[in-house]
């Protein structure tokens, strides 16, 4: 899929973060939501990324330290996405899963709650 431009991007982002449910997200501190048009490395791999350190490892974090990121990658999602409801779908995905990650569910366990 092509033709959103960051712009574009970020608004699909922020609509489908106002629609995820009021107990996933009342419990977001120090985070930050970011939209990139790739990772780091360039490759289309990664959809998004939670950098940080997640509820389960903080003890006393949280004053003065810079705010966790959940990275979108604008183009990764464009790639695997046929139409604007696919992407859609898969921005809500992307974000359940690295907000998981926010409240220290790995990989492991996403996948056997079928959010992997």
């Amino acid at each position: 899929m092509d033709g959103i431009d960051s712009a574009e991007f970020e608004k699909l982002v922020v609509d489908e973060l106002d629609l995820l449910p009021d107990d996933m997200v009342e419990g977001l501190e120090n985070l930050v939501f970011v939209t990139e048009d790739r990772p780091e490395d360039g490759s289309l791999d990664l959809l998004g990324l939670y950098d940080g350190v997640d509820l389960t490892r903080r003890g006393n974090y949280g004053f003065g330290e810079l705010p966790d990121r959940i990275v979108l990658y604008r183009e990764p999602l464009l790639a695997i996405s046929a139409d604007l409801e696919e992407l859609k779908a898969q921005i809500h995905v992307t974000l359940v899963h690295e907000i998981a990650h926010f409240y220290g569910i790995d990989d492991d366990e996403l996948h056997d709650l079928g959010w992997g």
